[in-house]
């Protein structure tokens, strides 16, 4: 359980689904790690959910780089794996490029996006933000066209994280993730 003086995370009451993507159009997604929906990643009535999620990605090796809504046009960052911590309000996002799935992601939720994965804002609630955290050492990129084949090498051999952005040790990126290598 990872704990602040205001905020708790317990794995135990956090569901989350994973689902792979298929290349789409120009969009690459990633043909070997799933997308990850944590469902209630932190409780969205604990107060300041962005300190929270910053503090939960930072300690488990995915310092946060910003905070601000989602992009309105498909893209995709084929330099880093991202987490988005939902901090306010609700939307649909588009994820795997046009005509791709649309999840909603509320307030306390996060989302796993390993390189290459498509994703853009369709619609919001209220005044909808995340908070953006990356794995230690990756930088991210905005990437809306298809990749050339050195890019595309270059974005398969990115580092696996050692840890979950949620759950460090035991979430589901260490179990679909690392058991991809």
């Amino acid at each position: 359980m990872f704990n602040d003086s205001k905020h708790a995370f317990d794995a135990a009451k956090t569901e989350y689904e994973a689902f792979m993507l298929d290349p789409h159009d120009w969009v690459p997604n990633n043909r070997t790690l799933p997308v990850v929906i944590y469902r209630r990643a932190l409780s969205p009535k604990s107060g300041n959910l962005a300190a929270a999620f910053e503090i939960l990605f930072e300690h488990n090796a995915w310092p946060s780089q910003w905070r601000n809504s989602i992009f309105d046009y498909h893209h995709f960052h084929a330099t880093a794996h991202e987490v988005l911590g939902v901090i306010d309000g609700s939307a649909q996002v588009i994820v795997g490029g046009p005509g791709g799935r649309v999840v909603t992601i509320a307030a306390g939720d996060a989302l796993l996006l390993p390189a290459g994965t498509g994703h853009c804002l369709q619609s919001f609630e209220r005044h909808f933000q995340v908070v953006a955290g990356y794995p230690e050492g990756q930088q991210w990129d905005i990437r809306r066209e298809a990749l050339h084949p050195e890019e595309q090498a270059a974005m398969e051999r990115l580092p696996f994280p050692a840890l979950d952005p949620i759950d460090g040790k035991h979430g589901p990126l260490v179990e679909y993730w690392l058991h991809a290598a």
